[in-house]
């Protein structure tokens, strides 16, 4: 039962990860598109921090 929660959490913490990911790169065009170069910078380094 605990490795079954142990990999349960694993998936959980994967999904959550990818889901931040494509959030952030949906931020990142809308920046782009904007050309908010600020913001832009800032959202790379968030992305960075994500790696």
């Amino acid at each position: 039962m605990n490795k079954n929660r142990q990999e349960i959490l694993k998936q959980a913490a994967a999904v959550h990860r990818e889901t931040l990911q494509k959030h952030l790169q949906h931020r990142l065009e809308v920046a782009r598109a904007k050309g908010d170069e600020n913001l832009i910078r800032l959202l790379e380094l968030e992305a960075n921090s994500l790696q």
